[in-house]
C-alpha cells in the first residue's frame, strides 16, 4: 500500500501547480507571509515556515513525476506508486498518455466510472475488472508465494480469547457492528474482517511516537481496532461533506484557540476544523489504550482521533491542539504513518517536542508566560485574570500551572473535569 500521493489528471495537476506558486510567493515574501500567520505566534510562524518549505518540496516532486509520465518516462510515477495496485494502474494510464476518458471508451465505459475507480485507487473494483483493466492499460501482473518467515508485512491477526472479547464489548457497547445481536463468534470475525479491510487500506500504526525509542504497535489489537473505527466514522464525512485540506491556510489557529472560553467550545471547534479540511473524530478509548490522541491522513485529509481518556477542557485542548500542531507541522514529515500520542510518556523524541511547543505556545504565546505573575500564583484570581486577558479558557492555564509545578493536587477543581466528553456524547445521541 502506496502512502504517496500522486497527481491522476491535469485537473489537479493546475491546482499543485497554482499552490506550489502561492507557497512560494508566501516563502518569498514576508509580507505575503504575515497576511497567511497573521496573529500566530512567532514560535509557531517558524515551524510554519518549515512546513511550507517542506510542502513546496513535496509537491514540485509530485508535479515533475506526473510531467516525466505524460512524456513517457515512467520511473518517477512509478517509485511513487510504490507497490499499491491502483496507484500503479493509474500510473500505467498517465504513461500511456491517456485521459480518463480515453481509458473509459477503450474499455466501453463511462469516464465518471474511471473517476471513481481511481479516486478510490481502485479498492472497490472486481478482480476480473480490475485485470481487464490492466490488460487494456499493457501492465502486466504476476504473483508469487513466500515462506512463513518472509511475509512479515501481511496483516495477520493473532488475537486472544480475552483481547477479543474486550474488543467485541467495547464494539457492541460503543455502536460499531452491524447488528449486536450475532454471536460472539460472528462479532469477531466482523471485527478482524473490519481491521484486515482498514490495514489493507491504510496500513498499521506501526510507529507510535510517544518516546526517544518510537514503539512498534502494528499488532495492537485494541489500537488497530480503535484507529479503524475512526477510519470508517471519517471516510463518512469526507466523501459527505467533500473534504479538502490546504497547508497554506493556517490563519484560522487564532480562531480556534478562543473557541476555548466558550461552554461549547470542543464542538464549535470540532466544526472549525472541518470547515479547513481537518476531520476530528471523538472515539471512546478501549479499555487498557493509554492513547490520548493521534493524527493521521485518510486519502490526503488530516484525521485527529481523540479518546477523551482524561476528562477535562485543560487536557482536552493541549492534547487537540498538539494534534493540530501534527497536521500543520507534519504533514508531509510523518503524517501519512500517523502519530499515536500517550501524554503519559516521560521521553519524547524531536516530532513529539515540536507539537508539544506548537499547543503550549498557541495556547499561552510564551513572550506572555515568562513574564506573567499568574506562572507564580497560589490563588486563583491572578490567574483567571491572565487567562482573560488571553481570551481563553481559564482551565489551560491552570493546567499547565498544575503540570509545570508538578502538582496535581492544586487547582484541580479548576480545570473542568467532566465538561468534554459529555458533550460529544450528546451530540452524537442527536445524531450529530
Amino acid at each position: 500500500m502506496s502512502t504517496n500521493f500522486i497527481i491522476s489528471n491535469d485537473r489537479q495537476a493546475r491546482e499543485t501547480a497554482t499552490l506550489i506558486e502561492q507557497i512560494d510567493h508566501a516563502l518569498s515574501s514576508e509580507q505575503v507571509l504575515q497576511s497567511i500567520v497573521k496573529g500566530l505566534p512567532r514560535e509557531v510562524i517558524d515551524g510554519v515556515r518549515r512546513s511550507l518549505t517542506t510542502e513546496k518540496k513535496e509537491l514540485s516532486e509530485v508535479l515533475d513525476a506526473y510531467i516525466k509520465a505524460k512524456n513517457g518516462n515512467f520511473e518517477l510515477l512509478k517509485k511513487r506508486a510504490e507497490n499499491d495496485p491502483g496507484d500503479f494502474l493509474i500510473a500505467a494510464r498517465i504513461t500511456n498518455g491517456w485521459s480518463q476518458k480515453e481509458l473509459a471508451r477503450k474499455l466501453g465505459l463511462r469516464e465518471q466510472a474511471i473517476q471513481r475507480y481511481e479516486a478510490e485507487r481502485y479498492r472497490s473494483i472486481s478482480l476480473s475488472n480490475y485485470l481487464r483493466v490492466a490488460r487494456v492499460l499493457s501492465v502486466r501482473l504476476s504473483a508469487d508465494f513466500l515462506p512463513s518467515l518472509t511475509r512479515d508485512w501481511l496483516p495477520i491477526f493473532e488475537v486472544t480469547p480475552n483481547e477479543a472479547q474486550k474488543v467485541l464489548k467495547h464494539a457492541r457497547a460503543n455502536g460499531w457492528l452491524q447488528s449486536n445481536d450475532e454471536s460472539d463468534e460472528n462479532g469477531i470475525n466482523q471485527l478482524i474482517r473490519y481491521v484486515a479491510e482498514h490495514v489493507e487500506m491504510h496500513g498499521t500504526p506501526s510507529l507510535l511516537r510517544t518516546g526517544l525509542n518510537v514503539e512498534d504497535h502494528s499488532e495492537d489489537w485494541s489500537l488497530l481496532s480503535w484507529k479503524a473505527q475512526i477510519t470508517r466514522r471519517a471516510r463518512t464525512i469526507i466523501d459527505r461533506d467533500k473534504i479538502k485540506y490546504r497547508p497554506l491556510d493556517v490563519s484560522w489557529l487564532v480562531d480556534l484557540v478562543k473557541l476555548s472560553k466558550l461552554d461549547d467550545g470542543p464542538l464549535r471547534a470540532q466544526e472549525l476544523l472541518k470547515e479547513h479540511g481537518i476531520v476530528l473524530i471523538v472515539e471512546p478509548h478501549i479499555p487498557g489504550m493509554t492513547v490520548d490522541g493521534a493524527a493521521f491522513l485518510v486519502d490526503q485529509v488530516p484525521i485527529i482521533g481523540m479518546t477523551l481518556l482524561r476528562d477535562s477542557l485543560d487536557n482536552f485542548w493541549f492534547t487537540l491542539l498538539h494534534e493540530v500542531g501534527h497536521v500543520i507541522l507534519h504533514y508531509r514529515t510523518g503524517l501519512a504513518a500517523g502519530f499515536f500520542d500517550d501524554s503519559e510518556s516521560a521521553q519524547i523524541d524531536e516530532l513529539e517536542a515540536e507539537a508539544n511547543r506548537f499547543a503550549a505556545n498557541m495556547l499561552i504565546p510564551e513572550e506572555f508566560w515568562s513574564r506573567s505573575p499568574a506562572r507564580i500564583a497560589k490563588t486563583a484570581a491572578p490567574i483567571d485574570c491572565f487567562a482573560q486577558q488571553l481570551g481563553i479558557s481559564s482551565a489551560i492555564v491552570f493546567g499547565r500551572i498544575r503540570l509545570e509545578r508538578k502538582n496535581y493536587a492544586i487547582f484541580s477543581d479548576k480545570i473542568g473535569r467532566g465538561k468534554v466528553r459529555k458533550q460529544f456524547l450528546f451530540s452524537s445521541l442527536r445524531g450529530n
